[in-house]
């Protein structure tokens, strides 16, 4: 797809979306390793959802080093209202440890002093934080211009033509910044993560399918098919059994059950001479 048609689709994408969702703007007083675990928590998941279980963990433990030292399991149960928990709690537990390992410290908001470029980098190079972690914390947390794409949103973006399966898999979207200026990617970013999360769920639905062509009617081949219902299983079959054998088998085994006849000449010799 050219350049201005995928630009051209990503605005059409902007303005579906907003008549369908309503933005969630995420508090402002949040550090920037707070944005960095709410990011966590939401990627795929819902805003509410997030806001919940984020409360819980700041309610149920002394400080994030805590929540660093609990288990997966453990955690699991305080993150039960997400989509997924163990695999929240695991993108949790990685990024604190990813984050205590290179500075020793939960403290990084030195990282919105420092040049944008180098801050980015410098999430990159941490341990256990996924490609949605980074885009969150630059747009929330560092005022930067990413735009947060979880899995389901990456579905759409096939759907739609905008990127090939290719570029899903690297997780990269290209032109999307430049098509959704700087001033919307907040608002962006928190409609089509929720109709992400939402497609994910339910991708044969139809609400989210009008939502697809009424961006690009053209899309219509490339909806998510219903898989075909498994056939039954056929009944085993018995084997006929071959006639002939059965009464030849049947006959062998009453000739043999059958005592043997005495021979004539034995009883004849028997007989005493008169």
């Amino acid at each position: 797809m050219s350049a201005s048609n995928r630009a051209d689709i990503l605005t059409k994408t902007a303005k579906a979306l907003k008549k369908h969702y309503k933005p969630a703007v995420p508090p402002a007083d949040r550090s920037v390793l707070e944005h960095l675990l709410y990011a966590c928590c939401l990627e795929d998941t819902k805003h509410d959802a997030a806001d919940d279980v984020f409360a819980k963990l700041q309610e149920s433990y002394y400080d994030w080093n805590e929540v660093r030292v609990t288990t997966i399991a453990e955690l699991s149960e305080v993150m039960t209202s997400l989509t997924a928990p163990p695999r929240a709690a695991n993108r949790l537990k990685r990024a604190l440890q990813g984050v205590f390992e290179k500075y020793y410290s939960f403290d990084i908001d030195i990282l919105r002093k420092g040049n944008l470029g180098k801050a980015i980098k410098e999430f990159e190079s941490i341990n256990g934080i996924t490609p949605f972690g980074i885009s969150y914390v630059t747009q929330n947390a560092l005022s930067g211009h990413s735009i947060p794409v979880n899995a389901g949103a990456f579905t759409l973006f096939v759907i739609l033509d905008v990127i090939t399966e290719a570029e899903s898999a690297k997780g990269r979207i290209p032109g999307l910044e430049r098509a959704i200026p700087k001033n919307k990617g907040v608002e962006f970013g928190s409609l089509l993560h929720q109709f992400g999360v939402d497609f994910t769920a339910s991708p044969l639905s139809p609400k989210f399918r009008s939502i697809i062509l009424e961006i690009d009617p053209t899309a219509k081949d490339r909806l998510p098919k219903r898989t075909p219902k498994k056939a039954a299983k056929k009944k085993a079959v018995k084997p006929k059994t071959d006639a002939k054998s059965s009464t030849t088998k049947k006959s062998k085994t009453t000739a043999t059950n059958k005592p043997a006849k005495k021979s004539t000449t034995k009883r004849l010799a028997k007989k005493k001479p008169r």
